[in-house]
């Protein structure tokens, strides 16, 4: 099978994370073949120990595992501070219902493949969160939203000058509504770039980040919900 070519793959650094040896070994055999560094754990407890000593770019995670589950590990890692909080997770898991993707989404999973999956589209998923992840556009502003503000060039979110803890995907949703700031932005337009085409990754970023922004997420002021259409970033004049 011939993949496409991305650039600099062997610059990524990917953490597997699977309890089953055999799926754990062929997925890094064919990340690494992909031309990836790849290092691999067999549950959370190992997984979270490696987190501490390198940096990676990206982890895939099996979501059913003994012990702690790939679910309540995405969310540990997203209350750590600094880069390593942010880091993409792809959700691996044969439980293909939507509340379980929902779930994972609300963890903060970037994306959420169900088993089996063809290994190409897998490589393609890992590919679109690094482009993600990697891309910076600049809008050349700093927006603010009452005691918040979001700086597009750096992807930072703060709170009374405090930053507030991202991940990826609430990064690039918030970029994406930024550089419409005052406009309605389309709901399945915002989705290309997210974790579902339907729309529903979307909202759970919107749920959370609404957490992280609004005085009263329930009557949201700046990150708002325009009927039909999708949703409108409207930062201070």
């Amino acid at each position: 099978m011939s993949e496409a070519h991305f650039p600099a793959r062997e610059t990524r650094h990917l953490l597997v994370v699977d309890d089953d040896d055999r799926i754990r070994d062929l997925l890094k055999e064919y990340l690494a073949r992909a031309g990836f560094r790849v290092t691999a754990a067999a549950d959370a407890a190992r997984a979270r120990r490696l987190m501490e000593l390198l940096d990676f770019d990206l982890v895939v995670l099996d979501v059913m595992m003994p012990g702690e589950d790939g679910v309540s590990f995405t969310r540990t890692l997203r209350d750590r501070s600094g880069d390593a909080g942010r880091t993409p997770v792809l959700m691996l898991t044969a439980r293909g219902e939507a509340t379980d993707r929902i779930a994972g989404l609300a963890a903060g999973a970037d994306d959420y493949l169900p088993k089996p999956f063809e290994p190409q589209e897998l490589l393609l998923r890992i590919e679109s969160i690094l482009r993600r992840a990697g891309g910076r556009p600049s809008s050349g502003k700093r927006l603010a939203m009452g005691a918040c503000a979001f700086d597009p060039d750096r992807g930072e979110l703060t709170r009374e000058g405090q930053v507030v803890r991202l991940t990826e995907a609430e990064v690039s949703l918030l970029r994406q509504l930024a550089a419409s700031a005052h406009a309605a932005v389309d709901r399945l337009d915002l989705a290309r770039e997210s974790a579902d085409a339907t729309g529903r990754a979307v909202d759970v970023q919107v749920t959370r980040l609404r957490r992280k922004i609004e005085p009263d997420p329930k009557n949201p002021r700046y990150l708002q919900t325009v009927r039909g259409v999708g949703y409108r970033l409207a930062p201070d004049l």
